[in-house]
């Protein structure tokens, strides 16, 4: 690819949808091998982080699983995550800010982050370019890629929204959220 071509080609592409039934049966695997039990609790967390946003804390999850059953505890939302993180299921991430977050774990729907250090935003992108690149990269130097995370941080461009946001987020008493 030439230099003209690379900077003319489309950047910062929407990722791919998670292969969902896929992720299901790998789920169900992992489970039977770990000899582990099939809940309502469970498959109601499970169902939930797969019809949630990306990125969603335990605090976030647990959130959106009491308003459909308020027996549901933290540590059973906690040990599911876990669980799933395990079966590869789900990614915890660390963006810095001291809070774990979940996105749904599937290698064919591979993507980056941007992050807004003013607001948290999360922004997913695919960028093939990236991808050629790191894979020229490995090849040079003869290294397999397993696997890899690339986060770009920053502010956004819409510093209104962006502070709108930061506001909306803070809560009394919370001191994660400190500028």
């Amino acid at each position: 690819m030439s230099d003209s071509q690379a900077t003319n080609a489309p950047v910062g592409e929407p990722p791919k949808a998670p292969d969902l039934d896929r992720l299901r049966k790998t789920l169900d695997t992992y489970m039977n091998e770990k000899g582990l039990r099939t809940t309502e609790q469970r498959r109601l967390i499970v169902n939930t982080f797969f019809d949630s946003e990306a990125h969603c804390t335990i605090d976030d999850l647990l959130e959106k699983v009491r308003a459909i059953d308020p027996r549901v505890g933290y540590a059973t939302v906690y040990r599911t995550m876990k669980m799933l993180s395990e079966g590869g299921i789900a990614n915890e991430l660390h963006f810095g800010d001291g809070a774990a977050r979940y996105e749904i774990a599937d290698d064919t729907s591979h993507h980056d982050h941007l992050i807004c250090e003013t607001c948290g935003i999360i922004i997913e992108f695919e960028e093939p370019l990236i991808e050629e690149l790191q894979e020229r990269i490995a090849a040079k130097f003869d290294f397999t890629i397993t696997h890899h995370r690339h986060e770009l941080y920053g502010r956004c461009k819409d510093t209104v929204a962006c502070h709108a946001r930061r506001a909306k987020q803070r809560t009394p008493g919370d001191l994660s959220n400190k500028e």
